[in-house]
Order: C-alpha cells, then structure tokens, then sequence
C-alpha cells in the first residue's frame, strides 16, 4: 500500500477531504497533527493551545500559507486540498475517484470548487457562531445570515441530484467529497432548513463509503 504524510487537524473540514480521499485510494496516511487554532483540548477560541507546527519555518518552507492539510509524496509536497484530492484521483485512484474521462474528472472539480465558493463561508461562519466561539463573542444574528445564505445553493445541488446519483454522474468520485463533508457539517448542525430528499439520499449513500465513515461521520469532528 501506498504511504504518504499529511499535515492537518480532523475536524478541519478540508483535512477530512483529504484523508478521505487517501481512503478512497487505498493510500495510508501517517498524520502529523497541526493547527493555529486547534489543538487536544479544543480551539484557541476558548483557552486552549493549538497543535502548533503551521507556524515553523520548516512548514513555512512546504506551505506558505500556513493552512491545513499539507501532504508530502516521497519528494512530492502539496497544498490545497482540492488539488490533493486531484493529484490522488490521478496518481492512485483513477478507478475508485474518477472514471477515467476528461469530462467526469472536470465535473467532479467543478463541484470541488462550487464547494469552496458557495458553501464553505457560511459553513465556516456557522461553525465559528454555533461551536468555537465563547459564548459571549457569538452572534445569533450572524449564524441566521449563514443559515440563510446555504438555502440557495442547497436548493442548487439538491436539483442536481435529483437527477443523477452523484455529483459528476453515475458513479461516485473526488468530487462527492467536499460537499459531502460539507453537508455532513451542515446536517449536524440541525437548523432550519427545507426537504432535501436528493441530498439526503445522496447523503445515505456517501455515509456508506468507509472512507466517509471514518474521517466525515463523527460528530466530534464537526462540533468542536
């Protein structure tokens, strides 16, 4: 089996994308916990002391921008965990993460980065007003514009897949995995939202995936 180190903190919704995505691809991971806002007792929000790591100038030299995940293959060091789960589907994966068609692995990135545009903020808004923050510095306000601000493009992807099974198609690939984790945030938070029974089924059938089960499905991973 492949093996590769990784960087990055489990309840960083773009680590869990990547260690999925090595799950997917049958790639082991040795992780190396790192984080500027979180660490074993919880986020600096509240106190506690973060991993670490994401400031070193040894870090620095892989990932500049001192975020999470990072991964080394052999020589190999990249950043970015959309482009991670690309190099993956390319390199390990391009049966279980893609079907091999230029056009199924362009869709599934389209989705990728809809992911990072349309939902991502507001689900890092939530998570920040609903989760991290101490109780005093939260702003039921802020959480209601966040909440508000998922129903479009919710409505977008659960129309979506009410026409096919999975994001890029038939078949599931790299580009089920960042909404996917996504959603999974979302749908733990428990708000208000509309009928989504395409995304739901869609949901059932991701948590099916070990990968998902593992590294997505916990609670923990998502409220705290």
């Amino acid at each position: 089996m492949p093996r590769i180190r990784m960087w990055g903190r489990p309840n960083s919704l773009c680590t869990q994308r990547a260690l999925w995505g090595c799950a997917e691809a049958g790639v082991e991971v040795e992780l190396t916990l790192a984080s500027a806002t979180n660490g074993p007792q919880g986020n600096i929000y509240n106190g506690f002391k973060p991993y670490g790591i994401v400031d070193s100038a040894e870090y620095r030299a892989m990932n500049p921008n001192g975020t999470v995940p990072t991964i080394q293959d052999g020589d190999f060091v990249l950043w970015e965990s959309n482009a991670i789960l690309a190099y993956l589907a390319q390199k390990y994966a391009p049966g279980p993460l893609h079907d091999g068609q230029l056009q199924t692995f362009v869709r599934a990135c389209q989705w990728m980065n809809w992911t990072n545009e349309y939902l991502e903020p507001h689900l890092h808004t939530l998570v920040m007003e609903l989760v991290r923050l101490p109780p005093a510095q939260r702003s039921a306000e802020r959480a209601e514009k966040a909440r508000q601000g998922l129903l479009k493009p919710l409505a977008i992807l659960e129309a979506h897949l009410a026409k096919l099974p999975f994001v890029a198609g038939e078949a599931f690939s790299l580009g089920d995995i960042p909404p996917g984790a996504a959603i999974q945030r979302w749908l733990l938070f428990d708000l208000e939202r509309p009928a989504m029974p395409a995304i739901e089924g869609w949901m059932r059938r991701l948590a099916a995936r070990q990968g998902f089960h593992r590294h997505v499905a916990p609670a923990a991973f998502h409220l705290a």
